[in-house]
């Protein structure tokens, strides 16, 4: 299922104050209870509840080859998760300053962490993490 990307300026601010946050190596996420969660259940043609993601990259991480290559990077990891995932959130992922250079496997690695200790991962789902 795509995605419902967070656009509105509020939003953003609403999850770094109220929201539960989890500060990694790589990113930051902050995770808050969506109001509009109802409303956008009925707009769902499969009548679910949905989450609504939104992606913040600094200008302090790079220039913007580095900046695009994160959130493409962070976009790719949070669709491998996103079905394990609880539903009816607001869910902002922040990139820090170490992420530049790092591959995919390590930011998936950081956001299941992320979700785990966020509380957002489904009971009768568990992450899938590879064991060494």
């Amino acid at each position: 299922m795509k995605e419902i990307a967070i656009r509105e300026n509020h939003l953003y601010n609403k999850s770094y104050t109220r929201g539960r946050r989890f500060v990694g190596r790589y990113i930051a996420v902050y995770v808050l209870k969506d109001l509009a969660a109802k409303r956008l259940k009925k707009e769902n043609p499969c009548g679910e509840y949905v989450n609504r993601v939104g992606i913040t990259v600094s200008k302090k991480i790079g220039g913007a080859v580095c900046r695009n290559r994160s959130k493409r990077i962070i976009r790719a990891a949070y669709r491998a998760m996103s079905d394990e995932l609880r539903r009816g959130y607001l869910i902002v992922i922040s990139a820090r300053g170490a992420i530049v250079g790092k591959k995919s496997s390590d930011i998936e690695q950081e956001l299941s962490k992320a979700f785990l200790e966020l509380g957002m991962i489904s009971a009768d789902k568990t992450p899938k993490t590879e064991e060494k």
